[in-house]
């Protein structure tokens, strides 16, 4: 999973899907998908592969669809704790939700050492670490940020979720 963090944005995309208020950008190496990345609003970019292609095409039917599910080669870069996170978020049902205290209390560890590992999510959306909140259902911090456009992005992520649930 790739880290959610906006220090690579500049970097070329391999695929860009356009999203309400927020864009996706995709990046692939060899036969799997390694990255998602949030970015400021910005037009749609072709995928330049068939695994770019393919990923957005299903990126942009989750958007229209929450209900929809990935099945993409994922090849996510992090420590064995993280992936262990990564697979605790990735087993939280749609339109719901857990606190950082209750997966660090499942994986016996602490929630700060989880929150840092929902923050080096390299695959948000495929892997919905949106769905993970502080606790009393505070929204937290998202792809390493306290506040402003990413909060906006997590606060988009989980109604869009929470309307295909209905």
């Amino acid at each position: 999973m790739a880290t959610c963090a906006a220090d690579a944005t500049d970097l070329p995309f391999d695929a860009v899907v356009a999203a309400p208020g927020f864009a996706l950008g995709v990046r692939c190496g060899g036969e799997a998908l390694t990255a998602v990345r949030f970015l400021e609003p910005r037009p749609s970019q072709a995928g330049s592969t068939a695994l770019a292609q393919e990923a957005a095409r299903q990126l942009q039917a989750w958007l229209q669809d929450a209900r929809f599910g990935f099945d993409l080669p994922l090849h996510p870069q992090g420590t064995d704790f993280q992936h262990r996170v990564w697979q605790q978020i990735a087993a939280i049902p749609l339109a719901q939700t857990r606190s950082y205290g209750q997966l660090a209390q499942a994986l016996g560890s602490g929630p700060r050492a989880v929150g840092g590992a929902c923050g080096a999510n390299p695959l948000p959306v495929i892997v919905p670490c949106h769905r993970v909140l502080a606790a009393h259902g505070g929204l937290g911090g998202f792809n390493r940020a306290r506040g402003g456009f990413l909060l906006d992005v997590k606060r988009w992520l989980l109604a869009h979720e929470a309307s295909a649930a209905r």
